[in-house]
């Protein structure tokens, strides 16, 4: 189902990138391509807006949260 927006044109439906690259593990070590899932502020961007599947944010937040613990990435903004 589409989502309809303003000016009643239908809403391109959002792939994930990580679907599309076929990827079946993220590594923790990849800091360029974790950087594009965490806001200004360090916190972790929600599936509807990143456009993650909810198997690919699940390893995505898992991957952000061991970066964060061998201080790879900030846990908050400075």
């Amino acid at each position: 189902m589409m989502r309809r927006e303003k000016g009643g044109r239908k809403a391109r439906r959002r792939v994930c990138t990580f679907c599309v690259d076929k990827a079946t593990e993220i590594d923790y070590k990849d800091l360029g391509k974790l950087r594009r899932y965490i806001n200004e502020r360090g916190k972790i961007t929600p599936r509807r807006i990143n456009g993650c599947c909810a198997k690919h944010q699940r390893l995505v937040t898992e991957a952000i949260k061991r970066a964060r613990h061998i201080a790879l990435l900030p846990f908050t903004a400075e």
